[in-house]
C-alpha cells in the first residue's frame, strides 16, 4: 500500500488519507518501533553500534542472544526477534478500554476498566513466551496503577501522585489522540484527565502532548513542523522548554547519525535520569516544574530529523540508545498517523505481528470505529450546547 501523498504543498504534505489509514498507521507503527527498539533499550549509541557492527536497521535478535532468560539486566524478558514491549501491550489495553466505554475515556475509566484488564485477564506476553496476567509483564510505575485503585481505593483523579515520574503514560497514550483526530487540544485535555490515574507531574504532561501530537498528525496536511507546531502550543513547564531545545537541534540535522549526539546534550538539563541510563541519579524521576521526560522530546526532535518519514524516524529513535523502545513507539504513532499504514514497512510489521503472535491490525479497527462512534456522540453534545447557549445569549 503507498501511502497517500500530494506533493501540491510540499512533500511531506499528507492530504488524502482516511481515519482508518492514519488510526492503523499509528498503532501499528507505534507497536514496530517498539518491537525494533526493544533489544536495544537500555544502551548507548555507541554500544549498539559496537553489539552490531554498525547501526540497526531492522528486526534485530536479544543483546545476550540465546543467554536472554538468565542474562542481566535483561532477564526474563525475550526482547528482540520483533517482540512488542510493554508499551503495545499497554497501548493495546487502552484500546480496549475504549472498545469498552465508546465514548471519552476519563481516570475513573483506568479504574473500571483498564486496571481489571490487567490483572484478571491473560493474554500472550511476548517476552514471556507464554500466556500470562498483563500485571505480571508490566513495569512497575505501571503496576503501581493497580496498587493505588485497586488494593488501596485512591481517588482515580489523583492517584498518579506519589508514583516515579516517567514515560509510562505518555508511552501508551496514542489512542486517545487517534480518537480525538485533528482535536489537538481536546486530545491534550482528555489525556491529562486519563493520565491522572497512573502520573504526576511532567510524566502527565508528557501524556498529554503526545497524545496532542497523534492528533495533530491526523489533520489532513500535516506536516513534522506544524505537529511539533502544535506541540509547542500545548506543552507547559520544562516539558515546552524541552521539546524547543531539541527541536531548535534538530532541524539543523538531515540524518539520525549526525543527530545522535546532539540531541542528548539538547535534552540532558531537562532529563532527571542522568548520563547513566541504568544508575539513575538521585533526583532522578521525582515531580518538577522545570524537568522532562527524555523520551518524547527525542521522539518530535527524531521526527523532524527524518522528515516524517516514518523508516528514518524509527531508526533514529531505536539508534539513540536509552529507553529507546518508549522513543520509537511515539516516534512511530506520530510518523505513522501522518503518513498511514503504507508508511510502515510491511516486513517489520509482518515480523512482528508473527513474532508476537499479535494481530496488529484488530486494534486499528476496533479503535477507528470507537473515534467514527464518539464524533456522532460530540456532534450532538454540541448541536444541544449550541442551542442552548445561543438561546440563553439571545442569539435566536
Amino acid at each position: 500500500m503507498t501511502p497517500k501523498t500530494s506533493t501540491a504543498a510540499g512533500p511531506d504534505t499528507v492530504t488524502a488519507l482516511t481515519l482508518d489509514d492514519r488510526v492503523t498507521g499509528a498503532l501499528v507503527g507505534a507497536a514496530v518501533g517498539d518491537a525494533l527498539g526493544g533489544p536495544v533499550e537500555g544502551w548507548t549509541p555507541e554500544q549498539i553500534a559496537e553489539r552490531h557492527g554498525g547501526r540497526v536497521t531492522g528486526v534485530v535478535g536479544p543483546w545476550y542472544g540465546d543467554d536472554w532468560r538468565t542474562a542481566r539486566p535483561i532477564a526474563p524478558y525475550h526482547k528482540g526477534d520483533g517482540h512488542v514491549t510493554d508499551d503495545t501491550l499497554m497501548t493495546h489495553a487502552l484500546v480496549r478500554v475504549y472498545e469498552a466505554v465508546r465514548d471519552h475515556l476519563d481516570a475513573y475509566a483506568v479504574a473500571d476498566h483498564l486496571v481489571p484488564d490487567l490483572m484478571s485477564r491473560p493474554r500472550w506476553i511476548p517476552e514471556l513466551e507464554a500466556e500470562a496476567l498483563p500485571l505480571q509483564r508490566i513495569f512497575l510505575a505501571e503496576k503501581w496503577i493497580v496498587t493505588r485503585l485497586h488494593y488501596g481505593h485512591a481517588d482515580p483523579r489523583e492517584a498518579g501522585c506519589g508514583n516515579i515520574v516517567n514515560c509510562g503514560a505518555a508511552m501508551y497514550m496514542a489512542p486517545v489522540g487517534l480518537v480525538n483526530a485533528a482535536r489537538p487540544e481536546a486530545a491534550y485535555a482528555e489525556a491529562l484527565d486519563v493520565a491522572g490515574a497512573h502520573q504526576s507531574s511532567y510524566g502527565r504532561e508528557a501524556a498529554g502532548v503526545l497524545a496532542a501530537a497523534v492528533a495533530a498528525a491526523c489533520a489532513p496536511g500535516a506536516t513534522p513542523a506544524s505537529v511539533v507546531e502544535t506541540c509547542l502550543e500545548l506543552a507547559k513547564d520544562g516539558t515546552r522548554t524541552a521539546i524547543e531545545a531539541v527541536c531548535e537541534v534538530a532541524v539543523r540535522h538531515q540524518d539520525f547519525e549526525s543527530a545522535l549526539g546532539p540531541l542528548r546534550a539538547a535534552v540532558a538539563p531537562f532529563d532527571t535520569v542522568g548520563p547513566h541510563y541504568r544508575d539513575p541519579s538521585l533526583g532522578a524521576r521525582r515531580p518538577s516544574r522545570l524537568h522532562a521526560i527524555e523520551e518524547l522530546p527525542i521522539a518530535l526532535g527524531m521526527l523532524l530529523v527524518g522528515g516524517g518519514d516514518y523508516r528514518r524516524t524509527v531508526l533514529g529513535a531505536v539508534n539513540y540508545g536509552r529507553d529507546c523502545d518508549s522513543i520509537a513507539t511515539m516516534g512511530g504513532a506520530i510518523a505513522g498517523a501522518l503518513h498511514g499504514e503504507g508508511a510502515v514497512p510491511g516486513d517489520w510489521a509482518k515480523t512482528v505481528a508473527d513474532a508476537s503472535r499479535l494481530d496488529l491490525h484488530a486494534p486499528a479497527r476496533a479503535l477507528a470505529e470507537v473515534a467514527r462512534e464518539v464524533f456522532v456522540r460530540d456532534t450532538a453534545r454540541r448541536r444541544i450546547q449550541d442551542a442552548a447557549f445561543a438561546e440563553l445569549a439571545g442569539l435566536r
